[in-house]
């Protein structure tokens, strides 16, 4: 096989949009893949510029364009391209896009607002591992008034059941009557974490809408539409995580 630029074979096979690269490294430790008609093993590396590389008998497509779209997620859909409880997906809205793109994390059934989704897999990793630390800022509506103590404790971390809370950024407070509304910035993923801080400081969310992520900010872009990143956007997020 060729050396430099020499990558990981699984990285290739999922960067071809074949499958995902956890699928391609099964393939491998089942022999399934070849480079130049010689069975590989995971950790194997390839050019695809000059090395002739199958999969089950097939040769490795081209690697797709990278596509960066940002989604403006509403309500009542999951961040899924199927569901099997049938609920509807946010493939509704991926219409005419070409290639395969995936989710950058996650946003429950009932939360709205910026979502990311691309065929990076490099990106896609170092945006959800926990050791960069990407803020998320996530517009929250609670029923009653936030107490100054309340904010405190958001903004030092609360114990939830799968521990303490790192610091947060609470801001853009604004009264009704009944309700509060505040942007709140977070550096962690954990699973419906900001309804779950809230509840642990005494309030229910009833409207939650992520607005930023990273350097992205969704801005005025309407509920159900989608754009392209910017080159510039693009640019941000490496320079955040490369």
């Amino acid at each position: 096989m060729a050396m430099a630029p020499a990558e990981r074979i699984q990285k290739l096979i999922a960067r071809a949009g074949l499958a995902s690269r956890r699928q391609a490294e099964t393939w491998l430790d089942q022999g399934r893949v070849r480079v130049n008609g010689q069975q590989v093993s995971l950790g194997d590396k390839a050019d695809p510029a000059s090395d002739v590389i199958t999969v089950n008998g097939k040769a490795l497509p081209k690697a797709e364009p990278q596509q960066y779209l940002l989604l403006n997620k509403p309500l009542g859909y999951v961040t899924t391209l199927k569901d099997p409880q049938g609920r509807p997906t946010i493939c509704r809205f991926m219409k005419g896009v070409s290639g395969r793109l995936f989710p950058v994390g996650r946003l429950d059934i009932n939360t709205e607002g910026l979502l990311l989704l691309t065929n990076d897999g490099a990106l896609t990793q170092r945006l959800l591992h926990p050791r960069h630390k990407i803020a998320k800022t996530y517009r929250v509506k609670i029923s009653g008034r936030l107490t100054d103590r309340a904010r405190q404790q958001l903004e030092h971390g609360v114990e939830l059941d799968d521990g303490m809370t790192a610091s947060a950024r609470v801001d853009n407070i604004h009264y009704s009557a009944r309700n509060t509304w505040f942007d709140l910035e977070i550096k962690e993923g954990r699973n419906r974490q900001v309804r779950r801080m809230c509840r642990a400081v005494g309030f229910d969310v009833s409207t939650l809408k992520r607005i930023k992520m990273a350097n992205l900010d969704l801005g005025k872009l309407p509920s159900g539409h989608s754009r392209s990143l910017t080159r510039e956007e693009i640019k941000g997020l490496r320079a955040l995580l490369f």
